[in-house]
């Protein structure tokens, strides 16, 4: 010990140095940094251990079962094996100078201002005498050496300064790093002192300056037990004041720095409770049987063991006793613990909180104050989640301390009367406690808690349970047994008697057990227990239909009435485990059919769940037989409204778990599969939701007192709604199914339309497309049942259908490129057809399939085959127009076989417009046998012209040579074009006219006809730009026969006066 020098400076608080320092601040946080890393590395030495663990554990099992005499090359001792595999850790001597009493008073006043250093020397480096051996501490020979320059500073730590005192109270802890080179036990062998330098400074001006000594200690490392806590006297360096004081001081050796890759990665009171609990129940399981609990008496080796992991890890003491009380606590819930170690554990923790002496309050030497503070706000966090873990246990304990007085005639029998009283004593203990009112904010009278515990329902309403089972027993045998034997023999209804007077005798017990109803919301607790006495009271009720008065108004009639409150506990209970079956038979579903290649069932387990927990709601239903009509109306909504929750909640999920289980696109179409037929198989068990349940019937009870508009809303509404999400929910799960096929779809048309390189036959150019539609759609419709495949169907005929009418549009000038993609549309339309098996034929050929076919169907056809079909086109169109709006010409047709000839005589036309600028024309008509490569040798010819005329008169006749066959076929027609002639310009045009040849007089008649009649024909013009069978003509532009008809129809378009 010292004394300080007046003129010394006072030491400063670390606290108050920190606050005006700011330059500390960037320390703290490259500490801060510093843990990140440290936490990093932590990380990766757990994941290290995670691989080493397996090793250690069998390398410390072979030490530990070492069979056989060792060679002489092999080690014999296992402690030297052991010392081999193990990690030493850093090892530290924590000393705890707490006061001194009696020292030498050196000030003027009589007191000293004494303070503290302390240094660990080596035995080489030490001028101590070797002490003689006594008896303590208090019994040491004096030294006659004081250190001097013997030791570093460095290596001193240094207590603070108490001012004017004889009797200073330090309270100071100090660790003290042991050599980082040797192990522990190298250094119990070599530092043979601890030389605690207690010397004390007067605070007068002297020689040097120096601080005054007053005493000293020096003690043997190797003395001191791995804990120590004693009063030493303070040696003096002469032996002119030999009477110096004492000191108490407190040692401990810790480990600074373990092996983390070797821990549990936990607090160490954390551990400490494991192993606690680990050594308890060992201890209890060699416990005899039959004798008294278990005292709380651990053998020495788990003393010992508890004693050093305490110790080494620095465990104070309230974490020792926060350990113990987790473990005792929760082991009293599953073993036959004494419940006194509870009670000495809350008194422990009590002493430990009224003396403040928590764990952040022991601070520990660090290298700086900026460590130290860092240290003291972790230390603060961990005794924040030490107290919050404190309260709960707590809270807890108190909770089951209650239900076990709730059910103390259960579980006290009055030979363990001293039992209940032993857990009462710790809980009046532990409610008194000044922890248990601070960490419970809220007030607790625990004789109300009692009272209200005594007062519970449960046991009576448990006792008239088993009354009610008893008296419904009992009728069931009076009905079976002895109703016979009295009606044979006395004529005597025995089951009528003994009903009715059960009756009245039960209405009693009920009014007086069970109130009308409650202020409070029933626990779920007592809710469950009046359940089997409700359905057991209900069988009772409904035996009263083999009484003979049947119309008599019985005690029971209303007792559901006394239930009502508990109605909703029952509602609530029956959907929370409907719910939580469903959580679990998602979280183990595999998403698997149930039975592999089964053309009926290719739904998962968990569909078979859902269903099942529907099965157990329905049930819930038919047992709670609710009596009165419009409360069963009520439960019957709220049980609806529980499976459509339900429905809804288990769609999220299983795509949840989909999601979860696929692991490519080939596994994730598998699972969209099951989920689809999962979602499928809930719709269809919903749709049998009213039968099942009886709505019809629930309709015709409630019928006067619920309106039919009301009943539809509420119960049909809610089942409408959870189906439509259902249709949704499937439709999108289809639909996510089709768009993983548009793009390989897409893919192989296009590769069958490619134009590039050497053209395929259809035959083969659709063979890819075709395999590969038939190995997908094969696939679907193993997985899928048959109305979700159907809805999969569409949506990709759809997409078929716009790919080949998109690749349709391309200008290519290759007829087979067309015949392929009209031999695919063929293809692609018997395979979604299926025989009748797939989609149907009004299906198939709505929307842009007609529009398609009939585009191929042009761009297949050869250039002449398209000029006939134009022809045709204008023949049929001819014969729909009506009015006559630029005009008519009229003519006479017929045809003679003998002669080969067609004869057309022009009669006149009529109402022509008029072109030339007097109001009138020069009209005229051209006669052309069309298509011109069919009549070669067929002139174009022409009658006189008119002038001045709008309904000019001809009465001219022509002849054309044919045969037969050239005017039956397609597209043969007579076109007649009236003309203004112009002299200087060319003609202008005034209309035309189609006529088939087929429907000429003569041409199929065996005979000539004998009287020919005149046609009419209204003059048209061409719409300019509207015909496809034009466009499609002008593409061709390598066939002059194809672009002189062009030529001939766009002059006439030009012309034209449509626009």
């Amino acid at each position: 010990m010292k004394g300080t020098k007046k003129n010394g400076t006072d030491p400063k608080c670390y606290l108050q140095g920190f606050a005006l320092q700011p330059e500390l601040l960037t320390e703290l946080r490259a500490m801060q940094c510093k843990s990140v890393a440290l936490t990093r590395v932590y990380t990766l030495q757990q994941h290290q251990f995670e691989k080493l663990k397996p090793l250690y554990k069998e390398m410390l099992y072979t030490i530990l079962h070492r069979l056989g005499k060792p060679s002489p090359e092999h080690i014999s001792d296992n402690r030297e094996l052991f010392q081999y595999v193990q990690k030493p850790p850093t090892s530290c001597l924590m000393v705890t100078v707490k006061e001194a009493k009696g020292i030498l008073g050196k000030d003027v006043s009589g007191f000293s201002d004494p303070y503290c250093m302390l240094a660990i020397v080596h035995p080489s480096d030490s001028p101590f005498e070797k002490s003689s051996k006594g008896h303590g501490p208090l019994f040491r020979k004096p030294k006659k050496a004081v250190v001097k320059n013997t030791i570093s500073e460095d290596f001193i730590q240094r207590s603070s300064v108490k001012k004017q005192t004889l009797n200073p109270i330090w309270d100071e802890t100090f660790v003290l790093d042991m050599d980082e080179i040797e192990t522990l036990g190298q250094k119990l062998g070599e530092i043979t002192d601890l030389h605690s330098l207690k010397r004390i400074f007067k605070d007068a001006k002297k020689g040097q300056g120096q601080d005054d000594f007053l005493g000293n200690v020096v003690i043997k490392l190797e003395d001191l037990h791995c804990t120590e806590d004693e009063w030493y006297i303070l040696e003096p360096r002469t032996e002119t004041y030999p009477d110096r004081g004492k000191c108490h001081l407190q040692f401990k050796f810790i480990h600074k720095e373990r092996d983390i890759s070797l821990g549990t990665g936990q607090p160490a009171y954390t551990t400490y409770c494991g192993l606690l609990k680990q050594f308890v129940q060992y201890d209890i399981s060699q416990h005899q049987e039959g004798s008294s609990a278990w005292k709380g008496e651990l053998c020495a080796p788990a003393q010992t063991l508890l004693h050093l992991h305490a110790t080494l890890n620095n465990l104070q003491p309230f974490l020792q006793d926060l350990g113990k009380w987790l473990a005792f606590s929760k082991l009293y819930q599953s073993l036959e613990l004494d419940s006194n170690i509870l009670l000495h554990q809350v008194t422990s923790i009590e002493y430990q909180w009224a003396m403040e002496k928590l764990p952040y309050q022991q601070v520990l030497y660090c290298e700086s104050m900026v460590e130290l503070l860092y240290r003291q706000a972790v230390s603060m966090e961990e005794l924040y989640q030490q107290k919050h873990e404190l309260a709960d246990s707590l809270q807890a304990f108190l909770l089951y301390g209650l239900s076990l007085v709730r059910r103390f005639r259960d579980v006290f029998p009055p030979k363990s009367a001293q039992r209940l009283q032993s857990l009462l004593r710790v809980l009046v203990q532990m409610c008194k406690m000044k922890a248990f009112r601070e960490l419970n904010p809220q007030t607790i009278d625990f004789q109300h808690k009692v009272t209200e515990a005594l007062q519970s329902m449960e046991e009576t309403v448990r006792a008239l349970a088993c009354l009610v089972r008893e008296v419904k027993d009992d009728l069931n045998v009076n009905k079976e047994v002895w109703t016979k034997v009295f009606s044979s023999t006395v004529r005597v209804d025995v089951f009528t008697v003994n009903y009715l007077e059960f009756d009245a005798l039960l209405a009693v017990e009920v009014q007086e057990t069970l109130p009308s109803s409650t202020e409070t919301q029933l626990s779920q607790e007592v809710a469950d227990i009046l359940y089997p006495l409700y359905l057991s009271l209900l069988d009772v009720h409904k035996a009263k239909s083999f009484i003979q008065n049947k119309d008599k108004v019985l005690a029971l009639t209303v007792f559901h009435v006394r239930f009502r409150d508990a109605l909703p506990c029952w509602l609530q209970k029956a959907y929370s485990t409907a719910l939580v079956r469903i959580q679990r038979a998602v979280q183990v579903d595999q998403l698997k059919p149930l039975i592999e290649n089964s053309p009926l069932i290719k739904h998962s387990s968990s569909a078979v769940d859902l269903a099942t927990c529907f099965a157990q709601i329905r049930g819930t239903w038919n047992q709670l037989s609710w009596p009165d009509p419009e409360d069963a109306f009520m439960v019957m909504v709220k049980l609806t409204e529980d499976m459509c929750k339900i429905t809804l909640i288990y769609c999220k999920m299983i795509n949840q778990r989909a999601e979860e289980l696929k692991s490519d696109n080939g596994d994730a179409a598998n699972k969209l599969c099951v989920v689809v037929n999962n979602i499928e198989h809930l719709r269809s068990v919903l749709q049998k939701v009213p039968d099942q349940l009886d709505w019809a019937g629930l309709r015709q009870r409630t019928g006067h007192v619920i309106e039919e508009g009301q009943f539809r809303n509420t119960l049909y509404a809610q089942l409408q709604h959870a189906q439509g999400v259902l249709d949704r929910q499937i439709c999108d799960a289809v639909l996510t199914l089709g768009h993983k096929l548009h793009a390989d779809i897409e893919n192989q048309i296009l590769i069958l339309a490619d134009s590039h390189g050497p053209l395929p036959k259809p035959e083969d150019a659709v063979v890819s497309l075709m395999r590969f539609l038939e190995q997908e759609l094969h696939y679907m419709n193993e997985n899928l049942v048959q109305e979700n495949f159907n809805s999969l169907l569409a949506p990709l005929w759809t997409h078929a259908i716009k790919i080949l009418h998109r690749v349709s549009q391309q200008q290519v000038f290759s007829l087979e490129f067309y015949q392929r993609l009209q031999y695919a549309l063929q293809c692609l339309e018997q395979c979604f057809h299926a025989e009748g098996n797939g989609l149907s034929l009004e299906t198939l050929h709505a929307g842009e399939y007609k529009a398609l076919k009939a585009n191929l169907e042009l761009t297949t056809l050869s250039n002449r085959e398209l000029i006939q079909k134009y022809l045709d086109r204008k023949v049929t169109e001819q014969k729909r127009y009506s009015g006559e709006k630029y005009g008519a010409v009229t003519l006479i047709g017929s045809y003679k076989k003998e002669e080969q000839k067609l004869y057309i005589e022009v009669l006149n036309a009529v109402n022509l417009i008029p072109l030339d600028s007097n109001g009138a024309s020069d009209p005229f008509v051209q006669l052309s046998l069309e298509p011109r490569y069919m009549f070669p040798e067929v002139e174009t010819r022409n009658t006189k012209k008119k002038k001045a005329e709008l309904n000019p008169l001809f009465e001219e006749s022509f002849e054309f040579l044919v045969s037969p066959e050239q005017c039956c076929a397609d597209g043969a027609c007579l076109v007649l074009t009236v003309f203004d002639y112009d002299t200087l310009g060319t003609d202008d045009f005034e209309g035309e006219a189609f006529l088939s040849l087929k429907a000429i007089p003569g041409l199929r008649e065996s005979q000539e006809p004998a009287r020919t009649q005149q046609i009419r024909l209204p003059l048209m013009h061409p719409k300019p730009n509207e015909d496809n069978i034009l466009k499609l003509l002008e593409t061709r532009r390598s066939d002059r026969e194809a672009q002189a008809f062009i030529k001939q129809r766009r002059q006439r378009e030009r012309k034209s006066q449509e626009v």
